[in-house]
């Protein structure tokens, strides 16, 4: 029952309580997952990683318990698969947006946390959460693209990066394209605004990186 509310949206219980049914969405063991996935992180990087600062800890730890990883983790398992939907939110790419898989992921941890505790979380998923601190400590993915990007484009323009929201589809996908001295730079897409302004901003970022401009 523990993993059937982890994987149940509320767009599911909704409309199925909507029937005389009892069942419960998975918001609340998505709270608590939030804490146990922050934990288990801490955890590694406390145990496995001795001269790291408090500073590096804390951006690793956000890093790694963001949406974007979460997602990524996640689709490894293939989860969106199992998600329980209701059928509104499965017409509208429910299915493959990033907020609502990362947020059933950290159900599913809460649901294997509550049912084995802190042990058996780092079983299923300590290689996937070591992988990715391994990979922002050793400097080969950005914590933060947009804070990233903010600074060169200050040092390099004087001006802050503008970003224009022009498209949403049928599917609930957002366009956004990004702006500097009035050029179009990069365009992004994702399940949210918020996701299609990082999208395009690790895209230009990248650009100006590897640009001799």
């Amino acid at each position: 029952m523990l993993l059937f509310n982890a994987l149940c949206h509320s767009s599911y219980a909704y409309e199925v309580n909507q029937l005389g049914r009892d069942i419960k969405n998975n918001e609340r063991l998505e709270f608590l997952g939030d804490a146990v996935v922050e934990l288990v992180v801490c955890d590694i990087l406390f145990q496995k990683y001795p001269e790291a600062s408090e500073g590096e800890m804390a951006k690793v730890k956000g890093a790694v318990a963001s949406e974007e990883v979460l997602t990524e983790i996640a689709s490894r398992y293939e989860l969106g698969k199992y998600i329980f939907l209701g059928k509104g939110e499965e017409k509208t790419g429910g299915r493959t947006r990033s907020s609502i898989i990362a947020d059933t992921f950290e159900a599913v941890c809460a649901a294997i946390y509550l049912d084995g505790g802190l042990d058996a979380v780092k079983k299923v998923f300590s290689k996937d959460f070591e992988g990715f601190i391994e990979i922002f400590l050793s400097g080969q993915r950005i914590f933060d693209y947009k804070t990233a990007l903010q600074e060169i484009t200050q040092e390099r323009y004087r001006e802050l990066p503008e970003y224009r929201t022009v498209k949403v589809d049928d599917n609930g996908k957002f366009m956004v394209e990004l702006y500097l001295q009035g050029k179009k730079v990069a365009t992004g897409t994702g399940s949210s605004k918020k996701d299609a302004e990082k999208d395009a901003a690790r895209k230009a970022y990248d650009y100006l990186t590897t640009s001799s401009e």
